[in-house]
């Protein structure tokens, strides 16, 4: 077993001046294992990630190499470097930025967005990168939590910004991008910076989860954290290399967009592909307009590029990967073959930052997530948190280079236990060590004394061809105290069909698992309840279904 993060009496000598996200971070004793077996996360105590990720790529030769490609054009190395580095001294030498400070950033996925997020590296700060999507009362929330002072904006997206912060005091410095401002002040700026001496665990990110159980919480994620998810994942699954283009459909603000597009290309001196508007065609153009080798999205997204796939040339792809929601068996087999490329599933979490569980190539077992990714550890616990036995199936567990640092939030208890991430996750583990998700916790149903998975339940229904999405969650009733309730998004073809459609639905699920997880209730829905990331937020139907169940026993009494 490698270096222990708890080895450590203090953590080494911060840069910052603002010391606000490290003063509110975890005590030491409630932080997970942190383990750095591998010969690559042995990172030196001083460490910008930001410079290795673009000033170390100039300096070994990658200067006029393609960095980023977005709408036709295209940024070297040397061009993100240089303007990376402009962005820096405004944020320093004209809005005032100390070592420390959070910088919101709030943009589609576009190049100046990737150069405001290295600036902020550079600089010192730490980047606290939100979903284009986040209405102003959702912006407020991010920016009273992580005591925001600097604001980079696009400037098509300035105004909800403006009613979120109108009030604020002291006012934050802001400036917008697209419309010349922040490009006037870089043009009076040098090509050359230097780098703020932070060090390797110097806070450099704050990742809000997307709030898939309510109230997001806001993670904080080291230098090394930064490099550990392209260490590990993109190093040892991907095998990343300098000739490949990275495209996906995920915000930056999401550290599953962050490290896929931004990161894992950056890291081994490949190209990153930008779309701002992912749209199923906009993928697939993007991938034959710029010859995309590996493709980031989720199940959602690849059920709908189905069917459009002859219609491109996608010679060029020779990996796809799948994050966000457990991928279908049905998915991963309907996309091989179309395309002939198996999809990567992956489990990662905002607390552990990217993918620490999935397979690739031969390794893949359809269904299956996989196995630990080099660097990681993992197990599922029983009851009393205590590691259970290949074949068995508990609460899924992990540990490795990254871990949960919930930012003032009393969650991170029960979040790390016995020094383990439990991610919240109900996996089996086979004799073979490959993990199988079961559900999340909260959406395992428990009906007259049987335990039925919801996700299960829905992997079944999406192999009806009448089936766009759907979502099984838990509904009180009566006699069962609860039983599997599925809404359904119905195709467009199918609309007009009812309670034929509710029974041929119901008979296909119990030909293909046990009879008594069948959903005895379908409703037809026009769309899911959604966090910005497109992950279906199942709390919400369950809440909807509970005060439903409250109002009816109201009017009974």
């Amino acid at each position: 077993m490698g270096p222990k993060e708890g080895d450590r009496s203090e953590m080494t000598h911060t840069a910052h001046i603002d010391t606000f996200v490290r003063d509110h971070l975890p005590p030491k004793d409630e932080w997970p294992q942190f383990l750095f077996d591998l010969p690559e996360l042995r990172y030196p105590e001083r460490l910008n990630c930001a410079g290795v990720l673009v000033d170390d790529a100039v300096s070994e030769g990658h200067g006029e190499d393609t960095a980023l490609y977005f709408q036709g054009d295209t940024w070297s190395y040397r061009e993100l470097h240089e303007r990376s580095n402009q962005i820096a001294h405004v944020l320093r030498d004209d809005l005032g930025l100390v070592l420390g400070n959070r910088v919101l950033l709030r943009s589609a996925n576009n190049p100046m967005l990737a150069a405001c997020w290295l600036a902020v590296i550079k600089a010192g700060g730490i980047a606290v990168t939100t979903m284009p999507l986040l209405r102003s009362r959702e912006l407020r929330v991010v920016a009273d939590k992580a005591r925001v002072s600097h604001v980079l904006c696009d400037a098509r997206l300035i105004d909800e910004c403006e009613d979120a912060f109108a009030d604020l005091e002291p006012a934050m410095s802001a400036l917008t991008y697209g419309n010349g401002e922040l490009e006037a002040a870089m043009s009076r700026k040098p090509t050359t910076f230097d780098n703020a001496d932070t060090a390797a665990d110097d806070p450099c990110l704050l990742a809000f989860t997307s709030g898939t159980t309510g109230q997001p919480k806001a993670t904080v994620h080291f230098h090394r954290d930064v490099l550990a998810m392209a260490d590990t994942f993109a190093r040892s699954v991907l095998r990343t290399s300098h000739d490949d283009v990275y495209l996906g459909s995920p915000p930056l603000g999401f550290t599953f967009g962050l490290g896929a597009q931004l990161v894992f290309p950056l890291r081994f001196r490949a190209g990153a592909s930008f779309i701002e508007a992912p749209t199923p065609d906009g993928l697939l153009e993007t991938i034959q307009a710029t010859r995309v080798t590996c493709l980031f999205t989720a199940p959602t997204m690849y059920r709908a590029l189905l069917g459009r796939t002859s219609e491109y040339d996608l010679s060029s792809l020779r990996r796809c990967v799948s994050a966000g929601e457990p991928l279908p068996k049905a998915t991963s087999d309907a996309w091989h073959e179309a395309t002939g490329i198996r999809i990567i599933d992956g489990i990662g979490t905002t607390e552990m930052i990217h993918i620490f569980v999935s397979a690739a190539g031969r390794d893949i077992r359809p269904g299956a997530t996989g196995l630990p990714v080099p660097g990681y550890e993992a197990c599922v616990l029983d009851d009393d948190d205590q590691p259970l036995p290949r074949g068995s199936t508990g609460r899924l567990a992990v540990r490795g280079p990254t871990g949960c640092r919930y930012l003032d939030d009393e969650r991170q208890r029960d979040y790390v236990v016995g020094g383990w991430n439990v991610t919240g996750d109900t996996y089996r583990v086979d004799r073979e060590g490959y993990f199988w998700f079961q559900a999340r916790a909260d959406d395992m149903i428990i009906s007259a004394g049987y335990n039925i998975a919801g996700p299960e339940v829905e992997a079944a229904l999406m192999e009806h061809p009448a089936v766009a999405e759907c979502a099984v969650v838990a509904s009180p009733h009566a006699e069962r105290g609860h039983i599997a309730k599925a809404f359904v998004v119905r195709r467009a073809e199918y609309e007009s069909e009812g309670d034929q459609l509710v029974s041929e639905l119901q008979d296909l699920v119990k030909s293909r698992i046990a009879p008594y997880k069948y959903p005895r209730e379908i409703e037809w829905v026009d769309a899911l309840p959604k966090t910005q990331t497109g992950k279906v937020q199942r709390f919400k139907l369950r809440e909807r279904e509970r005060m439903a169940a409250d109002g009816d026993r109201s009017r009974t009494d």
